[in-house]
């Protein structure tokens, strides 16, 4: 599962502390997942009782609560038992649903501050591609926004990964139109041979990358920054593809993607670094809890 550490402009935990929470999540999650195969592989394993009221066994979930540490109430209602799963595939899929809302508490929240997150991102398709197909290792920053020059600027999605950023463009369109990739400001979308202009995903690639870079060097920190446009319904025609750039249409996904996964390393101190130095020039909009803002007042 990717790790989710920027969101916009909402406040994220990892913010606090970088170099502390990425760890933790995956501790964390291994701990929990190990827990859960044990109790589902103990009541797969148990035979039917053949007088049941139920028509199904129920499966109860395990409580995430020491995700949040100090934190007594949490924003997501736990349901307290669910249908068990007939296969594995179904228990990780299960699991990584159940993680979904805790991620973007961890990316909408502090102990302290809370953002007040949109709640369409719970069931955002995007977002929870990139969090749930990806390695524990991989960071992302999705559509941050950066605070540069008391001007604020939309980024695209940003995957730190421990050897490299890469850039991401999403473009997605019903599946029988198809792009036509250009040098200049525009691309083709073409469909039923009727081509239509489009803004280049280069233009935004390349003013999130300007970005990205200006950043690494004010931080003196060397990584490879590589730009993705993606496609995962759609063909993408091209000649050529732009330096350090690659074009993903849907031929290419399931191998783009396979790459990832299968991408094994843990996370390294200048992924963490790029991570923190990127974090610093995030915009973010919060408020105190009001549970903190009542202890302020006793305090008083």
């Amino acid at each position: 599962m990717g790790q989710l550490i920027k969101l916009e402009d909402y406040i994220s935990r990892y913010q606090r502390d970088v170099f502390h929470y990425p760890g933790q999540y995956i501790r964390l999650k291994q701990e929990n997942w190990k827990k859960m195969i044990q109790m589902w592989e103990t009541r797969i394993s148990e035979p039917e009782e053949e007088d049941t009221e139920e028509p199904e066994q129920k499966f109860p979930f395990i409580n995430f609560k020491q995700f949040f540490n100090r934190r007594k109430e949490i924003d997501v209602e736990e349901a307290e038992t669910s249908q068990l799963p007939k296969t594995k595939e179904e228990l990780k899929q299960q699991f990584l649903d159940m993680l979904f809302p805790f991620q973007l508490n961890w990316a909408s929240s502090t102990i302290s501050e809370m953002s007040f997150l949109d709640k369409s991102y719970q069931e955002n398709l995007t977002l929870k591609y990139f969090m749930q197909r990806f390695p524990d290792t991989f960071l992302f920053m999705y559509h941050p926004i950066f605070q540069l020059k008391n001007a604020s600027v939309d980024a695209d999605i940003i995957m730190i990964t421990p050897v490299s950023i890469e850039i991401i463009q999403l473009l997605e369109r019903p599946s029988d139109q198809h792009f036509i990739a250009e040098d200049g400001r525009t691309w083709f979308v073409e469909e039923n041979n009727v081509r239509k202009k489009i803004i280049s995903p280069m233009i935004s690639i390349r003013r999130t990358e300007k970005i990205v870079k200006s950043i690494l060097a004010v931080n003196s920190l060397n990584i490879p920054v590589n730009n993705v446009v993606l496609s995962r319904t759609n063909h993408i025609q091209f000649y050529l593809e732009p330096y350090q750039t690659s074009f993903v249409g849907k031929d290419q996904h399931e191998q783009w993607l396979q790459e990832k996964r299968n991408f094994v390393s843990p996370l390294k101190h200048n992924q963490l670094k790029v991570a923190e130095a990127l974090l610093s020039f995030s915009d973010t909009v919060a408020v105190n809890r009001p549970e903190w803002n009542q202890q302020d007042k006793e305090e008083f």
